[in-house]
């Protein structure tokens, strides 16, 4: 029987260790089905963007030095979606660019972790990356700036 409160917590800790919507597990005549709803997110065309976790604030100051940059004739490179971003493959390798790197329209300039698929991030036009406005590792919104490219 399923009335050990362990058992079923042990199910729903498996279901959120590999991303599971629903489980069903049949043992003689008892049977559960655990089953829950994907967190929606919510993706805004401006700036702002409604999510359940914690504001930081060195993404505003990324937003507002990228608008100034802009200004300046700056390229920003945007994160196209929310995920965690990580300059490298792996900790290991070296980082995909760093300041002072130039790069061509579709290089690879980081990876963007989101619901643990890793999404290679390319850069939108040519250039001399000149600024790093996020770190390793830093969780990140959709269309925030992440690297700021001089034509």
């Amino acid at each position: 029987m399923f009335t050990d409160n362990k058992r079923v917590k042990d199910l729903v800790k498996l279901m959120a260790d590999h991303g599971l919507t629903e489980i069903e597990l049949v043992e003689d005549k008892a049977s559960i089905r655990l089953k829950r709803d994907l967190p929606q997110q919510v993706l805004a065309a401006g700036p702002a963007v409604v999510q359940a976790t914690p504001i930081h604030a060195a993404p505003v100051a990324a937003v507002s030095e990228a608008s100034a940059a802009d200004e300046a004739g700056l390229i920003p490179i945007k994160s196209p979606m929310i995920g965690t971003f990580y300059t490298a493959a792996n900790p290991e390798s070296e980082p995909y660019v760093k300041v002072g790197s130039r790069v061509q329209e579709k290089t690879v300039v980081c990876i963007i972790e989101a619901m643990k698929v890793f999404n290679e991030i390319h850069a939108e036009a040519s250039g001399t990356v000149v600024k790093m406005l996020v770190q390793n590792g830093q969780a990140v919104e959709y269309n925030q700036p992440l690297f700021l490219l001089k034509p």
